[in-house]
């Protein structure tokens, strides 16, 4: 039977409708949400009504401040909530995405979310010099840079757990750009972590697929995702997608048409700063690629 009181909890794992729900005393319980509506991601609290001694029912998700979605051509599907830090991971070997930094910098930006980039593998020299110079566009807009080697713990930990610390961070990052390194950097245990809440949720399959949630030895949380090889934004609106790019801020607003669009009209401040070099052209060609795409979908 159902307990009579609802108990606060925190997402830590979600895969479909099943949910590894973490307690106060430290416990995680496998729970679903009541009725057919899904509607949590990891990092949200939940009022969950327990059900026997491992599992519980979601009653309500409580009021989160940000939520993260990634979406494709099928389906825009949400994966983080709550989050105050994205840890956006690149390599200086193998090559990283343009395409995807600035997609997840403008999906952070719009939600909120401070974004820091790591630039792992810094003590291969020989790359470095070019990996530092693909970067300089979002330096200069505003982005800050780390230089470290998730291959070394007590450089990760200077450079990370402070700035974390009482924070809930998200780490994300293509496939073979050394996050799980990090992550086995920051937590120890993680690896142990994972194969137990698997166990609690019967999930073993999706270890390396599911979104879940840490907590640093240290104080903070982190929150790892899978390695993403595209990042749509057809939850976003036209207006903020121009707000996701730090660097139109200055120049939002100031164009001849209230409604520019940003793209090709007369008297427009971004296209002026684009032609004059303070916008880059690589990152308002994406700005146009990803209006492009949702205007594609029908979005707007």
């Amino acid at each position: 039977m159902p307990t009579e009181t609802a108990v606060e909890g925190r997402v830590i794992t979600a895969h479909g409708r099943h949910y590894g729900v973490e307690f106060a005393d430290g416990r995680v319980r496998h729970c679903f949400p009541r009725g057919k509506k899904t509607d949590a991601a990891v990092g949200d609290r939940v009022l969950v009504r327990f059900q026997g001694n491992e599992e519980g029912v979601i009653e309500k998700r409580l009021e989160r401040k940000n939520l993260l979605y990634r979406s494709d051509e099928m389906r825009t599907k949400q994966f983080a909530a709550n989050v105050d830090l994205l840890l956006l991971v690149v390599a200086t070997t193998p090559a990283f995405s343009d395409d995807l930094i600035g997609r997840a910098l403008v999906a952070a930006r719009t939600a909120g979310i401070e974004p820091v980039i790591i630039l792992n593998k810094a003590d291969l020299v020989e790359n470095l010099s070019t990996a530092r110079a693909r970067l300089e566009t979002y330096t200069k807009a505003g982005i800050q840079v780390l230089e470290l080697s998730a291959l070394n713990p007590q450089q990760v930990h200077a450079a990370l757990l402070e700035r974390i610390k009482g924070k809930t961070a998200l780490l994300l990052g293509q496939s073979g750009m050394g996050k799980s390194t990090l992550l086995n950097a920051l937590v120890p245990d993680a690896a142990a972590h994972t194969q137990e809440h698997s166990a609690a949720l019967d999930a073993g399959k999706h270890t390396t697929t599911t979104t879940r949630l840490y907590h640093l030895p240290q104080g903070g949380e982190i929150i790892d995702s899978p390695g993403f090889q595209n990042f749509g934004l057809y939850h976003l609106s036209d207006v903020e997608i121009q707000h996701g790019f730090a660097e139109f801020d200055p120049f939002l607003g100031t164009c001849k048409f209230y409604n520019c669009t940003h793209r090709h009209e007369p008297g427009c401040a971004i296209l002026t700063a684009r032609k004059q070099g303070e916008i880059s052209i690589e990152r308002h060609a994406l700005y146009e690629r990803i209006l492009a795409e949702n205007e594609a979908q029908g979005r707007y």
